[in-house]
């Protein structure tokens, strides 16, 4: 049997184990980082861009696969030409016959046109003036028929076919002469050239087909897809011989730059922060190593701290969501891999960072 003293101590010595339990416990929970520092968890994140054509056609080919580090400008995939190919040509094909059609408005008229046109000018007024000939004769030879007509000395069949005669022939002249006033119509369009109004029409006839040139021209570049900044090709999509579309990726590319680790700031530490402050960022993955980082963006709005992130905080608290900013030029940091970051408070004014420090090294 234990006795009454044993239990009575054994009592007190659980009493003090559970009090300095709950007291490590609320150090823990409730120990702060040196004052000369602030310290913040979180995980590397980074932009990606999902690469597509910007039309639709057959996959001819791909230059790079999973894994593979491309830079900006690197073609890295290109589709089945021809069709566009041959659209450019047709273009090309107007516009040319489009500005030989404004050049010869520009040029005017020929002078071997303009001789034509007057000659044919002079021989419809030849014609003309056969033809108020012939309406003469026939019109004196229809007064004598009809004087006759009236005498009874010649019958009445003579002096209606001389009627007939006279008025063919005024309907002739009247044609000959409709035919000069064209003839000499043509000659004076010829002398003067062409219209303003048409040379103007030919000439926007030629920015229409220029536009529909530089369009086929674009349609064809649009074949050939590029990276559009340093990064590593994360997923190979489609294959050659894939129907491409707009809204078909082909690749999913990681950019390097920027990158970043998302962390959360605690409320009461939003007055010791500030943009463009420098930062140190620590992985595990590295060990004794230090990532120089500045601070890029911090969230105007506050939220819960996320159940994902490990903190020596109560999860409860308010937090304000920040990026940190790191340089990455060898590629060690990875989407997704846990950092720590470290945010010195002794000289380290707002905007230290006044250019990006990456561009130094």
């Amino acid at each position: 049997m234990i006795s009454v003293k044993k239990r009575a101590f054994l009592a007190v010595l659980l009493v003090v184990l559970v009090s300095a339990g709950i007291a490590a416990r609320y150090w823990l929970m409730h120990r702060r980082a040196p004052d000369d520092t602030i310290t913040l968890y979180g995980n590397v994140d980074i932009r990606q861009v999902q690469l597509a054509f910007n039309d639709s056609e057959r996959i001819e080919k791909l230059l790079v696969d999973e894994g593979s580090a491309v830079h900006a400008g690197q073609l890295v995939a290109q589709l089945v030409q021809q069709r566009f190919v041959d659209a450019v040509g047709q273009s090309q094909s107007t516009v040319a016959a489009q500005q030989q059609l404004v050049a010869r408005l520009l040029a005017g008229s020929r002078p071997e046109e303009i001789a034509q046109a007057r000659a044919d000018v002079a021989a419809a007024r030849a014609d003309v003036e056969a033809a108020q000939a012939n309406v003469s004769n026939a019109e004196l030879l229809f007064h004598r028929q009809r004087t006759l007509a009236q005498q009874q000395y010649v019958s009445l069949q003579i002096r209606d076919d001389a009627e007939r005669t006279y008025l063919a022939n005024e309907a002739s002249l009247a044609a000959k002469q409709q035919a000069l006033a064209a003839k000499e119509q043509g000659l004076r369009l010829a002398v003067i050239g062409p219209r303003k109004e048409d040379i103007a029409a030919a000439q926007a006839t030629v920015r229409a087909s220029q536009s529909a040139l530089a369009l086929a021209q674009k349609q064809l570049a649009d074949t050939q897809l590029f990276a559009p900044a340093e990064g590593v090709i994360q997923n190979r999509i489609l294959e050659t011989g894939d129907m491409a579309t707009p809204q078909t990726p082909v690749f999913t590319v990681a950019l390097d730059n920027p990158l970043w680790v998302r962390a959360y700031l605690p409320e009461p530490e939003m007055g010791k922060v500030a943009l463009g402050m420098r930062a140190w960022i620590v992985s595990d993955s590295f060990p004794g190593q230090r990532f120089p980082g500045w601070i890029g963006y911090i969230s105007p709005v506050s939220e819960f701290t996320p159940k994902n992130v490990e903190t020596t905080q109560l999860r409860s608290q308010l937090v304000y969501r920040v990026r940190v900013y790191a340089c990455n030029p060898d590629h060690r940091l990875r989407l997704g891999m846990p950092a720590t970051v470290v945010i010195p408070l002794v000289d380290n004014p707002a905007n230290a960072i006044d250019a990006h420090p990456c561009e130094k090294n």
